[in-house]
């Protein structure tokens, strides 16, 4: 992991009880924002237990999400309103950017570092390519100096019938 070590993980879906992520207020139509902040919830909460993070480590802890296809259910739907000339609803303008939720998670665990998204181009597991980009862009804001460590959380929607949304939250650092 380019120097980093796995200080937690948290994914979507742990347990075949996990049938829909729970709901995320202030996020509407779409799986993919409460992907992301369950992923992180599970992750977070392992390393931390409840939120806030304690300060000293939170102000340091970067967010990045990295997803190669977005939130593509509301991109469909922001397309939908455009090509049949509605007018959106201001939450699907706000969720629209993945900086949204990372914004969410960032608030509710107190975590000051850089917020970022990435999109990764697709290939064979989008999962595997999205972390890997999340885990060099870790590497590089810690070894820059602008975190100490960081949470990746990849969040991937189900895009085909039979496959199921997938997110996976890893909290990185430098081996000590």
């Amino acid at each position: 992991m380019s120097g980093l070590v796995e200080v937690a993980r948290g994914a979507w879906p742990e347990s075949e009880g996990d049938a829909e992520p729970p709901v995320l207020a202030g996020f509407v139509m779409s799986t993919f924002s409460p992907l992301v902040a369950e992923a992180a919830r599970r992750c977070l909460s392992r390393a931390h237990g409840q939120p806030p993070v304690a300060a000293a480590r939170g102000r340091r802890t970067a967010v990045i999400v990295s997803s190669a296809t977005g939130d593509a259910a509301t991109a469909a739907e922001v397309a939908r309103a455009v090509d049949g000339g509605r007018r959106l609803g201001p939450l699907l303008f706000f969720q629209a950017v993945p900086n949204a939720v990372a914004g969410y998670v960032a608030a509710r665990w107190e975590l000051g570092g850089p917020v970022v998204s990435l999109s990764p181009a697709g290939g064979a597991d989008p999962v595997a390519g999205s972390l890997a980009e999340g885990l060099a862009m870790a590497s590089l804001l810690i070894r820059d100096g602008d975190a100490d460590e960081a949470l990746i959380v990849v969040a991937e929607q189900a895009l085909a019938d039979g496959e199921r949304d997938r997110a996976l939250a890893v909290l990185v650092r430098t081996a000590q």
